[in-house]
């Protein structure tokens, strides 16, 4: 029986210039000082998006409330996040949960609700489409559900990409505004589904995430690109 996998990048981008234009203003002029110079992602200033698009998971998925069940059910749906103050410990383990999932235990639903508790509560810079769009839709869910297919993630390196590292240098103070990171994470997922199916792949990306001084790191969001 053939697989069923998560969307790939480019398919979450197919057809939908305005929503990746609108994943690429989140972190504010901050983040334009320091990724534009590379072409990481247009970075702009960022106005109050309606707040269904931040209080709710994809329209194609449920807009209850986040499911208890993510946190009490022994073996959550998704790990919590680490109370950490390092940019890059926090990317690497929300890197793991993006890469991490399991179909055959829990709902789409409560997948999405997990991967909640990991975001930021400043909704000024909080892109919780561009997560939330890493996960497949209710009905492509239930098709994996029915294949049986789980995954498990190894996340190996993790770096700030140089040209965030080059503007960082260039104006130290502009991160003090948001305290927003991108750091690209390298690491490799296994899927398997029913029948002894089985395969895996490397994969990297760059996450948006938060460290504000003396507060755990949270989650941004996800770049419509790798940066390296």
């Amino acid at each position: 029986m053939s697989k069923e996998r998560f969307p790939s990048a480019s398919q979450r981008r197919h057809g939908a210039p305005s929503s990746v234009l609108r994943r690429a203003s989140i972190g504010g002029i901050v983040l334009a000082v320091l990724l534009a110079i590379a072409g990481l992602v247009a970075y702009a200033t960022r106005t109050e998006s309606p707040a269904p698009s931040k209080a709710t998971p994809t329209p194609a998925s449920s807009s209850a409330s986040p499911s208890p069940a993510a946190t009490t059910r022994t073996g959550a749906a998704v790990a919590a996040p680490p109370r950490t103050t390092d940019p890059i410990a926090f990317a690497k383990a929300a890197t793991k949960v993006l890469w991490t999932y399991d179909t055959r235990s829990f709902s789409q639903a409560e997948h999405l609700a997990g991967l909640k508790q990991w975001m930021t509560d400043e909704k000024k810079y909080a892109d919780w489409k561009s997560v939330s769009n890493q996960v497949p839709s209710p009905v492509l869910w239930s098709r994996m559900h029915d294949n049986g297919q789980h995954a498990s993630a190894t996340v190996g390196e993790g770096h700030f990409p140089q040209a965030f590292k080059t503007a960082l240098a260039q104006d130290p103070g502009a991160i003090t505004e948001a305290y927003v990171y991108a750091i690209t994470v390298t690491g490799k997922q296994s899927i398997a589904w029913k029948g002894s199916g089985a395969g895996a792949e490397s994969r990297s990306t760059t996450l948006a995430v938060q460290c504000r001084p003396h507060q755990d790191c949270a989650l941004v969001g996800v770049l419509p690109n790798v940066a390296p």
